[in-house]
């Protein structure tokens, strides 16, 4: 019943970063998912998986795994790579794809 602590990446469908400030404690799966026979649905029979605690900071949620007895792994943030985007490029003369309207 391992935990990983960690700051959950940004939506990739959104440009947002409102779920990205908080840290995150969740649990390392212990067993695998499983097949139900009768609609094939997937099934899960480990209910510690499905827990996801929130915390304003690292610290706190060290805090937390420590006050009741949960080993635990600290994962590295993930540092966003901001892209250099500029509107006049899409104009440019010399571009790979010429601009059409």
């Amino acid at each position: 019943m391992v935990a990983r602590i960690y700051r959950p990446a940004r939506n990739a469908m959104q440009s947002g970063t409102r779920r990205t400030q908080r840290w995150c404690l969740e649990f390392e799966p212990e067993q695998p998912y499983g097949r139900e026979p009768l609609m094939g649905w997937t099934t899960m029979s480990d209910m510690k998986r499905q827990v996801k605690l929130f915390f304003p900071t690292r610290e706190k949620a060290e805090a937390h795994a420590k006050k009741h007895g949960i080993p635990y792994i600290v994962l590295p943030e993930h540092a966003p790579r901001p892209k250099k985007k500029s509107y006049a490029d899409n104009f440019r003369c010399g571009r790979k794809v010429n601009w059409t309207h």
